[in-house]
């Protein structure tokens, strides 16, 4: 790797603290997203800066964020250019557009299989570690498919600038796209400052409310840190689907279950006898106020009027429609953020924010997990969890069976794991190459497995969410009927494999609208995973 000289010293960040919010750092593509691109430019008189650059770059100085410049230049290698041209070609970016804290470099070409070189991960890598931060506090603004697979790879966040060279599969696999320069840095400032309470506030005892799937639950944990922090007591509502991952989250002091007809897709019909019980145990908690989270498709106004039954005397939730006296804090939030970011601006609208030191990311309590089987063996082998309660988001098992094969074959151990109706499945995909697991692993088990993971491949499923929160690389084998940007593994390195610009592109289709699931077994080849999980396993 080459590294420019930077304008100042890469200091740590805030004197070794976490600043608020989500980002210490932005991390930017040269050409094509801050300068217009000249193919291999040796040249300063050359530089363009794109329009408001300097305008949008000052705001983020301004905001106390620090600043890097992360480049694949290949001309070095390739003789077009030598080291002191690509250095006055810099230096002149920096007397456009102002000074940068860390110049990240690689000079190589596609054929070194260096890990720099964007999509591998190693320029982000590097800049943050120059910056005196981690990737995951990091967002990288880029104007290709390659700027957004090295954020994605590293942990990071990815903001995607096209131009007319930029792909459209490009585009539909980003996790966020914004019109220009500019635009990315308003959304850059506008996240980091929603997950920040304006008038932080004390409580006593808090209800929250997350009724949904496992790694629903899962990604409503950074934002129920949230509420704890600022809590004396925090009780959580769930429903039946989210038991196993509500008793992992950290900060939860009590558990209530309970189904809620109008949020399970498969709900009983409404009985006013349950509803009854269900506000009296609500009453019972003796609540302050309550805090319902919720997705951007449900409402949380059933359950608030129910709690307004029950006495409890502040709610707040996002609501799109009139809540009328139902809320007390209703908060909006734009469509496609990441759901664990969705929450903790709810959290933060409440009143509520991450303490100091604690990270906006997924977390489980691992203190209380039964041990993983013996035969295991020792960390470093890859799960392939082939299968999910959704349909349109599980991995074909013909597709999952090929993978498995591949993998052995490249010597990876191999596990596979699956719940207690998926036995059937996991013993036809593990075969005689992996290790079958199915059955065996309900949540809590699982989590001890994947605890022990050099990464897991798996669909946009829970367990995803799952290996996040323990910090384990994901393959994201990633069918495209929700928004990869908002339900991808979050914060957490990853590769997302599959056909983004699929016919179910964001139809929310529980079941596949098309034949034979081409999104995925179309979308993929075996080989492309084991290059992910060899990028992604350290």
């Amino acid at each position: 790797m080459f590294t420019s000289p930077a304008s100042g010293n890469c200091l740590v960040v805030n004197g070794g603290v976490i600043t608020p919010g989500l980002f210490d750092a932005v991390l930017l593509d040269r050409d094509g997203t801050l300068i217009e691109d000249v193919p291999y430019n040796g040249d300063p008189d050359k530089v363009r800066p794109v329009p408001g650059a300097r305008e949008a770059l000052d705001r983020l100085r301004g905001a106390g964020l620090r600043l890097a410049v992360v480049t694949n230049q290949s001309g070095l290698a390739r003789g077009l250019f030598t080291a002191a041209q690509l250095l006055a070609v810099n230096a002149r970016v920096e007397a456009l557009l102002g000074p940068f804290d860390s110049w990240q470099v690689c000079p190589h070409d596609d054929s070194v299989g260096c890990r720099c070189r964007k999509p591998a991960p190693g320029l982000v890598e590097q800049a943050a570690s120059a910056l005196g931060t981690t990737p995951q506090r990091c967002v990288l603004v880029g104007d290709i498919g390659r700027d957004m697979s090295a954020a994605l790879a590293a942990g990071a966040s990815g903001v995607l600038v096209p131009t007319p060279v930029t792909r459209p599969q490009e585009v539909a696999a980003a996790p966020y796209v914004a019109r220009d320069l500019p635009a990315a840095v308003e959304e850059i400032l506008r996240r980091q400052a929603a997950v920040v309470p304006a008038a932080p506030r004390r409580a006593g005892t808090v209800l929250v409310a997350r009724s949904d799937s496992a790694g629903d639950v899962l990604v409503t944990g950074p934002a129920i840190r949230a509420v704890a922090a600022g809590a004396v007591r925090v009780v959580l509502l769930h429903g039946p689907r989210g038991r196993d991952a509500a008793a992992l989250l950290p900060g939860v002091d009590e558990l209530i279950e309970w189904p809620l007809p109008w949020i399970d897709g498969d709900p009983a019909p409404v009985d006013p006898t349950d509803i009854h019980t269900l506000t009296t145990r609500l009453a019972a908690v003796g609540a302050d106020e309550a805090v319902i989270f919720t997705s951007f498709h449900q409402s949380p106004l059933p359950l608030a009027l129910l709690l307004r039954l029950a006495g409890v005397p502040r709610i707040s939730a996002i609501s799109d429609d009139y809540p009328g006296s139902l809320l007390d804090v209703r908060h909006r939030a734009p469509t496609g953020v990441p759901e664990p970011e969705r929450a903790l601006s709810l959290a933060a609208a409440a009143g509520f924010g991450l303490p100091p030191g604690d990270q906006p990311t997924l977390r489980v309590r691992t203190d209380g997990l039964p041990p993983p089987p013996a035969r295991l063996g020792p960390p470093g082998y890859v799960v392939v969890h082939p299968g999910s309660a959704v349909e349109t988001r599980a991995c074909p098992p013909e597709l999952a069976t090929r993978i498995v094969r591949v993998l052995a074959a490249a010597g990876h151990r191999v596990v596979v794991t699956g719940g207690p109706d998926e036995t059937d499945l996991t013993a036809r995909v593990a075969g005689d190459a992996g290790l079958d697991l199915g059955g065996r692993t309900g949540l809590a088990e699982l989590a001890a497995v994947l605890a022990g993971a050099g990464a897991l491949v798996v669909g946009n499923t829970g367990p995803a969410h799952l290996a996040a929160a323990l910090g384990v690389p994901v393959v994201s084998l990633f069918a495209p009927t929700v928004p990869y940007g908002q339900w991808g593994p979050y914060r957490v390195p990853a590769v997302r494999l599959g056909d983004a610009a699929a016919a179910c592109r964001d139809t929310r289709a529980t079941r596949c609208p098309e034949p034979d699931h081409p999104c995925l077994t179309a979308g993929i080849d075996p080989a492309e995973v084991v290059a992910a999980v060899g990028l992604l396993i350290r």
